[in-house]
């Protein structure tokens, strides 16, 4: 629970403040961050549990899943997939410092609606480019939806789901 701006400072479940209608500027890096350290801390817990990292996904929707795609690429150890949905790369602008190389290896799906109006398509498309620029594997899907998850995309997600665990 935090205040977030764009909502006049209501206090409400966010993973990071959002200052601005268009959520690609302005980002909140220390909200950000502080996201991906209670990420890692989930993960650190998991392992220690004798989890192997390769059998550990992060999912998430909307801000969700921009804080999986952002932790993911920070691993040490490549983990066993992201699923990115409606969403996009935040921070992206430093990515290309802060990725670990390693987590190029991590397979991400990621599905966006051709019609959302939360998170834009082209801001999606462009955080997939980015990806792809820095050779990462990722497997897009596009649905005609505004900013949900619709029956064609959870069956998308079965599939790919599905092939990561065999393979793991």
């Amino acid at each position: 629970m935090r205040p977030v701006t764009i909502n006049g400072g209501f206090v409400m479940r966010a993973w990071y403040d959002i200052a601005a209608n268009d959520i690609g500027t302005r980002q909140d890096a220390e909200g950000i961050c502080a996201s991906q350290a209670a990420i890692e801390t989930l993960i650190a817990q998991e392992i220690e549990r004798g989890i192997a990292p390769g059998n550990i996904f992060l999912a998430g929707f909307s801000q969700g899943g921009a804080i999986a795609l952002h932790t993911a690429l920070r691993q040490s150890v490549p983990l066993g997939g992201v699923l990115a949905l409606s969403t996009y790369l935040p921070l992206a602008d430093q990515i290309t410092g802060e990725a670990i190389a390693n987590t190029r290896s991590t397979p991400i799906f990621m599905a966006h609606g051709r019609s959302d109006p939360v998170v834009p398509y082209a801001l999606g498309i462009a955080s997939r480019e980015t990806l792809l620029a820095l050779n990462y594997a990722v497997e897009w899907h596009e649905y005609p939806m505004q900013h949900s998850v619709c029956e064609k995309e959870l069956r998308d997600i079965e599939t790919w789901l599905t092939r990561q665990i065999k393979t793991v």
